[in-house]
């Protein structure tokens, strides 16, 4: 078990931009309904805070807190929104479900990918590790002590019932017992598998890490593909996401492995995925208030996360030459 940093301002600040960069940054609220941050900041950033702590408190790493972020996504989508398997979901005729349905199930193949893309890298990858390296020097090491993860548990219970409640008062959808317990048993599924990963890797083939930059473009450009996906294509969208995330994965680990490989590496994986999301809200209609409020929102959003990534950047670009001359003295 990893001894805890105390650091306050990281706990708060994760808290904070879990759900920016989830509905934010996504484009899926404008800034003019910041009040909503008082219901989402709980569900979205106390799950953050909890998946993160609890990985780095057992010494983990990023393959733990991604299976960790997928088991969220069966949480939030299956359990508290129920979007998984609403047909209707909030009330806008969207059809979500349609593509790739599976009938056995009452879910469409296509949503449910797209939501596990969304909420383990998105939601719970890029926010955490933006997060992460603006506190380089203690970016591995836990934030809080187990008392302070227990008031964050109870935060994120909290939250998760007041957006059960929302979503319920919105359009009185229940899934079935069957539903419920299947998207139950396999969450409480993957975090027992996040822990069941190896903590360390063998080395890995001698090579040289590529620059950040390239992982940074490769992050950028296969995200694009997941958004971009047309849910038309049906089994073949579920098939091309598949491909993408695999793809992903086996670079990542493959890089992962070569020498040079370090936190601005990581960074520039979570800055790909969030200069993605804040260019794809363009693009979009907005789902509530009016386009030009929308627009603005856009175009505030992709411009803190920008400022945000330079500042990241340069902290850990800091702590790197501090180490590299404690090393040498």
């Amino acid at each position: 078990m990893v001894t805890p940093k105390r650091n306050i301002i990281a706990i708060v600040t994760l808290f904070f931009v879990a759900p920016l960069v989830a509905e934010y940054l996504l484009g899926d609220l404008p800034l003019n309904l910041l009040s909503a941050l008082i219901v989402l900041a709980p569900a979205y950033g106390g799950a953050a805070i909890l998946i993160r702590e609890t990985a780095r408190r057992a010494g983990r790493g990023w393959p733990a807190m991604l299976v960790l972020g997928a088991a969220y996504t069966l949480i939030g989508e299956g359990l508290l929104s129920q979007s998984l398997f609403n047909p209707d979901y909030m009330g806008k005729h969207f059809h979500l479900l349609a593509p790739a349905f599976i009938p056995a199930l009452g879910i469409g193949a296509w949503w449910t990918m797209l939501m596990f893309n969304l909420h383990t890298f998105w939601s719970m990858g890029v926010s955490i590790a933006l997060v992460e390296a603006l506190f380089p020097a203690e970016a591995e090491t836990p934030w809080l002590g187990l008392a302070g993860d227990s008031i964050v548990a109870v935060v994120f219970v909290l939250g998760a019932l007041a957006n059960f409640g929302v979503g319920f008062k919105q359009n009185h959808f229940i899934a079935s017992h069957a539903q419920l317990l299947w998207a139950a048993a396999l969450s409480l599924l993957l975090m027992a598998v996040a822990f069941l990963i190896p903590e360390r890797r063998s080395p890995g083939p001698k090579g040289s890490a590529p620059s950040p930059w390239i992982t940074g473009a490769i992050a950028f450009l296969l995200g694009i593909c997941v958004l971009k996906t047309p849910p038309m294509w049906g089994w073949g969208a579920v098939g091309a996401m598949l491909v993408v995330d695999a793809l992903f994965l086996l670079l990542v680990a493959f890089f992962s492995r070569q020498d040079g490989w370090g936190a601005l590496h990581v960074l520039s994986l979570a800055a790909g995925g969030a200069l993605v999301y804040g260019i794809r809200a363009f693009t979009v209609r907005p789902l509530v208030g009016g386009l030009l409020w929308m627009r603005i929102s856009n175009a505030v959003c992709l411009a803190v996360a920008v400022w945000l990534i330079w500042r990241a950047a340069r902290r850990v670009i800091r702590y790197q030459k501090l180490e590299t001359r404690a090393s040498q003295t």
